[in-house]
């Protein structure tokens, strides 16, 4: 059998999320770094060290390279500039979390993709972890029955030095867009999708131009209602960094940041402890837990292969850029509603 040869994947962007996905990929056998691109003197040195080609301007090396593919890894705004330009040359691309700054540039990044006939997936990259994909599968699957409420919390204390950025400080980069996104996101793959939003948001604790903390309602598509509470202010457990083990940075606990019930049952994540009556139901009737097992794996590594297969044309998009979209869509709503104070209802389509 010939062996297949690998998947040639330039990274545009080297900050601390484009160097995870490099050395992700120099530890892969299906892929091969074929360039980096980014402006500054570290991305130069790095791409040195590296022994691979180096490039200040991502046209150039798109061009002068020509992969098969692209990561790119660059600040919000420039995903969408770059994207374009990867679609016009036929690259397939797997773009960071949020697909853009705004639903319009994530729209016409999504249609361009479609028109060029060029893969676009989008960096969600839990929807690649065992515990999520656990987790839908026991939801869609009616082991809880239908679904009618959620409480899905993203709180802990980020570090006083994480401010010392400005651009952190601005509006667009607080935890809901830098962090609870991912959350949304979630609970869209989990529980279906999310139909109207309202909320409220504060920055009473820092005072910088950006919320700090946000309540925020979800209605979903089945009628079921939940809510998120997010801060970056709050010494408490209650995160996906801090509960389920994802990334070693953040040290564990023994902790919950999704509850999910339903009309016979209750889950909770990242646990997956499944809650059940074993006889008639009832209030005053013992609850009996089960702890779902799933195995360990690295979803960059995951997220990496499913790319491959991809752009091999061996699979579809877990998340494609018209799914990202409507992720995107729901936390431009967040912000819309704690804005008026009135319930934002999202778009179809």
């Amino acid at each position: 059998m010939t062996p297949i040869a690998p998947v040639t994947i330039a990274v545009i962007g080297v900050g601390l999320f484009g160097r995870k996905h490099i050395e992700t990929i120099c530890q892969e056998r299906a892929c091969r770094l074929a360039a980096i691109a980014d402006p500054t003197p570290e991305a130069e040195a790095y791409a040195r060290e590296l022994g691979v080609p180096y490039f200040a301007d991502y046209s150039e090396m798109l061009d002068r390279v020509r992969p098969q593919a692209a990561i790119v890894a660059t600040p919000n705004v420039l995903h969408v500039p770059v994207g374009l330009a990867c679609v016009e040359r036929g690259v397939h691309l797997l773009v960071e979390k949020p697909i853009a700054d705004s639903v319009q540039s994530a729209s016409q990044l999504a249609e361009a993709a479609e028109r060029a006939g060029v893969a676009l997936l989008v960096g969600h990259h839990r929807r690649h972890n065992p515990i999520i994909e656990k987790a839908r599968e026991v939801v869609q699957g009616g082991a809880i029955g239908r679904v009618t409420a959620i409480s899905a919390q993203w709180m802990l204390l980020k570090a006083r030095e994480y401010f010392d950025a400005v651009h952190r400080r601005s509006p667009g980069a607080g935890p809901v867009l830098t962090n609870a996104v991912h959350d949304i996101d979630d609970l869209r793959f989990i529980c279906g999708d999310i139909v109207s939003v309202q909320a409220m948001t504060s920055n009473a604790v820092r005072h910088y131009p950006v919320e700090d903390t946000a309540v925020i309602l979800l209605r979903f598509a089945d009628g079921a209602l939940g809510t998120l509470t997010v801060s970056d202010t709050a010494v408490a457990p209650w995160s996906w960094e801090l509960t389920s083990g994802e990334n070693s940075f953040y040290p564990r606990n023994d902790e919950n940041c999704y509850l999910i019930s339903g009309t016979t049952g209750a889950l909770t994540v990242p646990k997956l402890e499944l809650w059940r009556y074993d006889e008639e139901p009832g209030w005053g009737v013992p609850l009996s837990r089960e702890r779902l097992e799933v195995a360990g794996a690295a979803p960059l590594v995951r997220q990496l292969g499913h790319f491959c297969a991809v752009v091999r044309g061996e699979a579809e998009p877990k998340i494609s850029g018209r799914d990202a979209v409507r992720t995107l869509l729901a936390v431009q709503a967040v912000f819309e509603a704690a804005r008026t104070g009135r319930k934002v209802d999202l778009e179809s389509g």
